[in-house]
């Protein structure tokens, strides 16, 4: 398979790796104009240094500007535009059709995507606004395979992308109030709160203001809690229906979420068992899994139960060298006797061993390491590599 993968980057650090464990493209954001404000995002410089990582190794960045853009936003972006096609930034995700205007006039050249906020769920709107200088168009995730593939035929010149994992919005497309109700936070200027992940309790007042208790089912009470997406098994079928990327959610996400799930989607794009791929989604912390609306309407996509199913495997130790014994940084708890699972791109992915000889980095003998970021070495019997990682079964 062709088909681009294309991952979130949050920070500097997450561009790395997710460009390590296999993506061919990231997408980020600057410090404005941006949705996910409460990422880490990236200075100016950061983005520079990351735009030139990227080309390094033969892969791509894109910039979002996609806040529903204000008057007084457009000096900003103007400047910004300008900026990103001087450091070579492959395309810039907008939604504001001024300031798709605004990019044209600023920065001519510069590639322009469609973000997925434009809520493009037909292919007459992929094709006015390829008419109106877009290159690509992030499909909304409400639409299904039949109708993907029929946008995709109907624009052979225009390039589609997809969402194919990662959490989801209650509200569509992701043009949400309910976080600026409840908190003045807006969700479509990047401050979105996630108020749909809050636990509710519910009451109802009768007619003589009595106050009654909405009681609870089995199902607890998130009522606007989104299941995550999940098309791994269908990467072939978008394929062939003309899909040119495939998206992955979690600019918010840590490392550890980043570099299981780029691995697995790469593995599969690679050829590798859908089966042992699907079973890496498990391992990390995610919500009850859903295609969507990828066979047609569903109702089913709330996760009533729990804000969040905990992963079966938590992230133990960063690998930063090998000679032999491997260099590693301590992120949660483990001890001497402990069985660790490697995370890699490489040939050490799923290789085990028991944790036998560690030391910190004067040699001292370490028999639990519950220090925070700890340098420590470890006696490992196959060869491990920088940015692997080893994780231990919860």
């Amino acid at each position: 398979m062709s088909t681009e993968l294309l991952a979130p980057a949050g920070s500097l650090e997450k561009l790395k790796f997710a460009i390590l464990y296999g993506a061919d493209a990231v997408y980020a954001g600057g410090r404005e104009l941006s949705l996910r404000q409460y990422a880490e995002n990236f200075t100016e410089d950061e983005l520079k240094e990351g735009v030139a990582y990227a080309h390094a190794r033969s892969k791509k960045v894109y910039v979002a500007v996609n806040i529903f853009a204000k008057n007084s936003d457009f000096p900003t972006a103007e400047r910004y535009f300008g900026f990103l096609k001087d450091i070579g930034a492959d395309a810039v995700l907008i939604t504001d059709p001024g300031l798709i205007a605004l990019c044209k006039k600023a920065a001519p050249g510069l590639e322009i995507h469609l973000s997925t906020q434009a809520n493009t769920l037909n292919k007459y709107s992929v094709r006015f606004w390829a008419e109106q200088g877009v290159r690509r168009v992030v499909l909304a995730r409400e639409l299904s395979y039949p109708e993907i593939e029929e946008i995709a035929s109907f624009n052979p010149d225009t390039e589609i992308e997809c969402f194919v994992h990662g959490a989801m919005c209650v509200s569509y497309s992701g043009r949400c109030l309910l976080s600026n109700y409840l908190s003045e936070r807006d969700a479509n200027r990047g401050e979105c709160v996630q108020a749909c992940r809050w636990r509710y309790e519910l009451t109802a007042f009768g007619r003589d203001g009595d106050r009654m208790e909405l009681t609870e089912d089995g199902r607890g009470a998130y009522i606007l809690n989104s299941k995550d997406l999940n098309l791994l098994s269908e990467l072939p079928k978008l394929c062939k229906a003309g899909v040119k990327s495939f998206k992955i959610e979690g600019r918010m996400k840590t490392i550890y979420y980043l570099a299981t799930v780029v691995n697995a989607y790469r593995r599969v794009l690679d050829g590798g068992d859908i089966a042992v791929s699907e079973a890496e989604l498990t391992k990390i912390n995610h919500r009850a899994y859903t295609k969507a609306c990828f066979y047609g309407k569903n109702d089913k996509t709330l996760n009533y139960s729990e804000g969040q199913e905990t992963g079966e495997y938590e992230f133990s130790a960063l690998v930063t060298g090998y000679d032999g014994t491997a260099d590693v940084e301590m992120r949660n708890r483990f001890k001497t006797g402990d069985r660790l699972e490697v995370l890699s791109p490489r040939d050490s992915f799923l290789k085990e061993f028991i944790v036998e000889e560690m030391t910190d980095e004067e040699g001292n003998p370490v028999e639990d390491a519950k220090l925070v970021q700890q340098r420590l070495r470890l006696k490992v019997p196959f060869e491990v590599y920088p940015g692997d990682i080893l994780r231990k079964k919860c």
